[in-house]
């Protein structure tokens, strides 16, 4: 497939994508790739570990490859886009719960599905110009490929700001906040593969490593663990208003771009996983009983218009201006029975 490619190199089982002129989007077909390449070295004695990298300079990957997905959808072929989120997310999940070693190295841009498949594994690694976001809100999703379960776990409610206001993280960011490991600058990047593969040994990541400048996302906790600790959408955006700070009119704004029905089913997805029993299980079913009616019942297919077909920047979104309605928020949170997610293998 010339979007991805995929082999092993020395002791590595190599995963590459190979789109930069798309930002190395991710297709379907890129994701039964690396499911099938997965399932395949697990069995492999001689893969010791897994490294997923990407060429190019502007990004690792930066979400998934949406265009099918609105041309579907515009149809009323729902089924595409069910399938395509439902083998995703297993996927998602083989990498949160893989065997062995995955190491991710993510340089640029890494975003929605780029996040599902860098930042699950063991070894996440990020340069000067990594920049990691959950953006879905913005074009009527929540964030979802399990995402929604690292912004859980993210300090304080700093999970809940990064998805609903869709703020990017640099690496020192990243790493504050759980979605990547080590800050190693891109130069040693290929020396640092080559070795790995050789050798198999993931320690040289740690040796390699360096420390990454401080995180704003730190000295910022305080004011968002204020601003963000209201229960409820609209709360949240009544403490934004209510600040006299430059940050707090600049997320507010950022807010006002994104779908309130997306945000208000993310806060309640990460305030749902934020339970120390929840796990990545939870977070991946959550999230496609979402997806799975996104189409149909949400705004993702606006949010895509405005975004991306039209490019107006104007979404006419549901309940604009107004408080989202508990029950519009449990209709799409909804369990979905026989067409749940299931992880069978």
């Amino acid at each position: 497939m010339s979007d991805i490619n995929i082999r092993v190199e020395g002791r590595a089982g190599r995963i590459t994508l190979t789109r930069p002129k798309a930002l190395n989007a991710l297709s379907h077909d890129m994701c039964r790739a690396i499911d099938t390449a997965l399932h395949l070295w697990r069995e492999e004695e001689h893969v010791a570990l897994v490294i997923i990298d990407a060429e190019g300079d502007k990004a690792f990957c930066a979400g998934g490859d949406i265009a099918e997905l609105y041309e579907t959808g515009m149809r009323g072929e729902y089924d595409y886009g069910q399938s395509f989120w439902r083998d995703e997310y297993r996927l998602n999940a083989l990498l949160a719960t893989y065997a062995k070693p995955v190491v991710s190295f993510m340089q640029g841009f890494t975003m929605g599905g780029g996040v599902g498949i860098g930042c699950h594994g063991k070894h996440r690694v990020v340069e000067e110009s990594s920049r990691i976001a959950m953006p879905e809100c913005g074009i009527g999703l929540v964030p979802d490929v399990g995402g929604s379960y690292l912004l859980a776990r993210a300090p304080g409610h700093l999970g809940v700001y990064l998805g609903t206001s869709a703020a990017r993280m640099d690496a020192a960011d990243a790493i504050f906040a759980g979605f990547a490991d080590h800050f190693i600058p891109r130069a040693e990047w290929g020396d640092l593969i080559e070795l790995i593969e050789a050798s198999g040994d993931v320690s040289l990541l740690d040796t390699h490593a360096r420390t990454p400048p401080a995180a704003a996302l730190r000295a910022r906790q305080p004011e968002i663990d204020r601003l963000f600790a209201a229960p409820t959408l609209s709360g949240i955006q009544e403490n934004l208003a209510r600040e006299d700070s430059e940050f707090a009119s600049a997320t507010g704004a950022a807010m006002l771009r994104n779908s309130p029905l997306a945000m208000a089913c993310a806060l309640e997805i990460i305030r749902f996983l934020q339970a120390e029993s929840a796990d990545m299980h939870h977070a991946l079913r959550m999230e496609y009983r979402y997806t799975h009616r996104a189409m149909q019942q949400g705004d993702f297919l606006e949010g895509i218009r405005a975004a991306i077909i039209d490019k107006d920047r104007n979404p006419k979104w549901k309940f604009a201006g107004a408080p989202v309605p508990r029950d519009a928020i449990e209709a799409m949170l909804a369990p979905l029975g026989a067409e749940g997610l299931k992880f069978d293998r």
